[in-house]
């Protein structure tokens, strides 16, 4: 088992790679430099070794693909993870990786939207959407995450073989850090200067559809975390819908003692039974996850137990 292990995904990261690797190098002289290369076509992959980093490969196409078979392969007592791009300091691992082993940390979020990220980000609409997805998961999850997104955190042995990831891209910072709140684990924050990306390196972010698929992401952890939340909403809205389509017949009815319109009365009855099947469907759901939770506090015996044993 490493002491120190640095995860570092990658694609087509030619132009930062050796810099990135030289930096974490310095900065964690203890730690094992792991570069995983996800198909790259520019040799990022040579650049690495000859870095001295520990090359290894995925191949099914994103971050969260890559990141899933980093947490599957690599044992260690803490882990630094951060971009090939080199837009993340190396200067704050030693910080993060000190929380993790004195404070007990399960997750350290590197904090890039408290200090440089607005000026230094160039583009528009990522500023609006980080905004967008911190407030989102702040409001559902009743958290105080600072940053939702960053790809800079470092992680105890409990959080990473015990985050079960679904996720194939960039939406994967999202379901770590609603892991680590839904599972009560131990957050801690390190404020980082964020720099844009160097001239001739490129963002494989796609603003629009990798946003969507954020967004997707967050409704889903909603559904699957907080199920009395999401369906309880859902359960209103249609219990509003029924109640706009029966009272203009009610009122008739109290005129006229006539109901004319059957059809839209047995709209608004069917949408009224939807509305407690979703709302009790909630409440059984919601049931089910507190005992997922109790099960899950087992589990990280257990994985303690295996980390303690190595």
């Amino acid at each position: 088992m490493d002491k120190i292990a640095v995860l570092l995904p990658c694609y087509n990261e030619a132009p930062t790679i050796e810099k990135v690797v030289r930096d974490y190098r310095a900065a964690l002289p203890e730690a094992v430099v792991y570069v995983y290369d996800n198909n790259s076509s520019d040799g990022t992959d040579g650049i690495a070794e000859a870095a001295g980093a520990v090359v290894r490969r995925e191949y099914s196409q994103g971050k969260g693909n890559v990141i899933r078979r980093m947490f599957r392969e690599i044992d260690a007592e803490v882990y630094v993870m951060a971009d090939g791009d080199d837009t993340y300091p190396a200067g704050a691992a030693p910080e993060m990786v000190r929380l993790v082993r004195e404070r007990q940390a399960d997750m350290v979020i590197g904090d890039r939207l408290s200090s440089t990220y607005f000026s230094e980000n160039k583009r528009r609409f990522h500023n609006t959407g980080n905004l967008l997805v911190r407030r989102s998961i702040n409001l559902f999850f009743q958290s105080d995450v600072k940053d939702i997104m960053t790809g800079m955190r470092a992680f105890s042995f409990l959080f990473v073989k015990s985050f079960a990831a679904l996720s194939r891209g960039f939406e994967i910072e999202t379901e770590m850090t609603i892991h680590a709140v839904e599972k009560n684990m131990r957050i801690e924050t390190v404020t980082i200067d964020y720099r844009d990306r160097p001239a001739g390196s490129e963002s494989k972010l796609s603003t629009v559809r990798d946003g969507l698929r954020v967004l997707k992401m967050i409704l889903v952890l909603v559904k699957n975390y907080r199920p009395f939340l999401f369906f309880g909403l859902l359960a209103l809205a249609l219990l509003l819908v029924s109640a706009g389509l029966f009272l203009p017949i009610l009122i008739e009815f109290f005129q006229t003692r006539l109901v004319p319109r059957f059809p839209t009365l047995i709209v608004s009855g069917m949408l009224a039974l939807s509305a407690l099947q979703s709302f009790f469907g909630g409440l059984i759901l919601d049931n089910i996850c507190r005992k997922n939770r109790q099960d899950f506090e087992m589990r990280l015996l257990e994985i303690e137990r295996k980390w303690r044993s190595t």
